[in-house]
């Protein structure tokens, strides 16, 4: 008899003795009142051996006969030998008949001592990493596609920044799809309410990369002969770092944000009825002080990095997508497969032959410049 058994064995010999009661033994072993006389009443009749269970000492009828087991060592060091777990089992299945679960198959080859084949690297030690002393230094950036609405409306991608800290959130915003005006829109939104941050740490997303193909020489380039994209040259002009992460786990606090705001936002968004991204961005913006209050940290060193934004810095003329055209004779410009007419400058002067840039603006304004003096919104041609 195992422990288990002599303690049932003492407990049933107390009531039979009328020292406590069925209840109290039901209580003491940890089963109801009817398995206490069931037992009660096995051991009466075949003495301590009523109590041992009935299958011990059987063999299992679900086991794995010992011929298969010998067939399975057989073959895993003759014919498949090198396989894989995985592709052992279905290489016995396929041809020869031997249908065993994957698991099976690994617990009788550990038990023949045979090793899998495949070598996996062990797990590289990883160290949290401290975070910036000011606020301001870092900020991260990243994008997070979930059922924000829940089925009330369309999937969203919430475009965020996390200051690295103090852990709180200077904006977010709710996007159709992450896309570069996502970004342009959040940067504009950080300048406007704490100043231009040292540096941003970003994935590896082509909203940031510069584009692999030899810049011509009509769009900004990086130095090594490749176009910015619309967001890296934002930065640029901003003087902001721009920091490519290794790996998600590189960005770690971000993404932390996104699994607790999957858990609260959610809930918030559930409990004001949003339905769309305009009422789902009302109730982000609403949310995001208290959770600025809730989660923030104050940084180690109190005095913020946040560089003050220069009074000449026009926002809207770096935050938008530019583009460098050239004018035809006829006093137009394609964008986007549109035809757009420059009006005439002063004096009706003309600008046909000339290169101009073209911003369009976040709220869909489409403004070309000649040099830094600005030429009106084109219309359709």
């Amino acid at each position: 008899m195992n422990a288990t058994e002599q303690r049932r064995a003492w407990v049933l010999n107390r009531l039979g003795r009328a020292e406590l009661t069925v209840t109290e033994a039901a209580g003491l072993l940890g089963l109801s009142e009817r398995q206490v006389w069931r037992i009660r009443g096995a051991l009466e009749a075949r003495g301590p051996a009523g109590l041992v269970h009935g299958n011990r000492g059987r063999p299992s009828p679900r086991r794995t006969e010992p011929a298969v087991v010998g067939r399975v060592v057989e073959l895993a060091l003759g014919r498949y030998a090198g396989c894989n777990d995985c592709h052992l089992t279905e290489l016995l299945a396929e041809h020869d008949g031997i249908e065993l679960g994957r698991v099976t198959v690994r617990r009788i080859l550990r038990g023949a001592g045979l090793a899998s084949p495949r070598r996996r690297r062990p797990p590289r030690h990883r160290s949290r990493r401290e975070r910036m002393p000011q606020e301001g230094l870092l900020i991260q950036l990243d994008g997070s596609r979930h059922d924000w609405l829940e089925g009330r409306g369309p999937w969203l991608t919430l475009v965020g920044a996390i200051d690295d800290a103090t852990g709180t959130v200077p904006a977010a915003t709710f996007r159709d799809q992450e896309d570069a005006a996502g970004y342009l829109e959040l940067l504009r939104t950080i300048v406007r309410r704490k100043g231009i941050p040292v540096a941003v740490y970003r994935d590896r997303h082509g909203i940031f990369e510069p584009v692999t193909q030899p810049a011509s020489g009509r769009e900004p380039g990086d130095g090594q002969g490749r176009s910015l994209s619309q967001v890296g040259r934002a930065l640029a002009e901003l003087g902001i770092e721009s920091i490519p992460a290794a790996s998600p786990q590189a960005k770690g606090r971000i993404e932390r944000l996104w699994g607790t705001w999957q858990d609260r936002l959610v809930v918030e968004l559930r409990l004001a009825g949003a339905h769309d991204r305009a009422s789902a961005n009302r109730v982000l913006a609403a949310f995001l002080p208290r959770f600025n209050r809730r989660f923030g940290v104050p940084a180690n060193d109190p005095s913020p990095a946040w560089r003050a934004r220069p009074r000449d810095l026009r926002l809207d003329r770096v935050c938008c997508f530019k583009y460098r055209r050239r004018v035809a004779s006829d006093h137009t410009i394609r964008m986007d497969g549109r035809v757009l007419q420059l009006p005439p400058g002063p004096g009706r002067v003309g600008y046909a032959g000339r290169r101009v840039e073209v911003h369009v603006r976040l709220d869909g304004r489409i403004v070309a410049f000649d040099g830094e003096r600005a030429r009106g919104q084109p219309g359709p041609a």
